[in-house]
């Protein structure tokens, strides 16, 4: 191999290993992809749905009230769920007949269907520090908060930022 070569060989090695560095990088810190694997977020999110999530996004402040994110499931930490951010710490719950409060006050989920509620009673019990109250849009398909307790601000990996695929019902949240 003459120099010109070995020198163009030499630098596509490095364009390579400089791009699965990059990629590497990205979906570790950065950027990660996920599937929705079941029907507890429909029908904001549907089985099968294709996320990104961005692991950046709570680097800088807390999750808020209506997030979507994805984090460690509590009881078996190797698992992931993707949920929505109901209550942060501090917040009173209570779920009375199926509607939830938050601080005394109803919260406003029109987008859930009516046959999509769960008519339970749960709480009142305060978020601690640290820790959030999540559950699924699709209340009586979901376990949530309600059934393994709170998630710890460690546990959380990031926020759904994108659904990509299908492509028809690609969005942002």
């Amino acid at each position: 191999m003459n120099a010109t070569r070995r020198s163009r060989f030499v630098w596509t090695l490095a364009a390579v290993f400089f791009a699965l560095m990059s990629v590497a990088f990205v979906t570790t810190f950065v950027f990660q992809v996920a599937r929705v694997d079941g029907h507890a977020m429909e029908p904001t999110l549907n089985d099968q749905d294709r996320l990104v999530i961005n692991k950046l996004a709570y680097q800088s402040h807390d999750p808020n009230r209506d997030d979507i994110v994805m984090h460690y499931y509590p009881l078996e930490p190797q698992k992931s769920f993707v949920k929505r951010v109901i209550a942060t710490e501090g917040d009173q719950v209570r779920i009375s007949a199926g509607v939830v409060y938050v601080n005394g006050l109803a919260r406003n989920d029109a987008f859930v269907p009516g046959d999509f509620r769960s008519h339970e009673d749960w709480g009142p019990q305060v978020v601690p520090q640290g820790y959030y109250f999540v559950m699924g849009d699709h209340r009586n398909n979901s376990s949530d908060s309600r059934h393994w307790g709170f998630v710890p601000k460690k546990y959380i990996v990031g926020k759904v930022q994108w659904r990509w695929w299908p492509l028809a019902s690609a969005r942002t949240f």
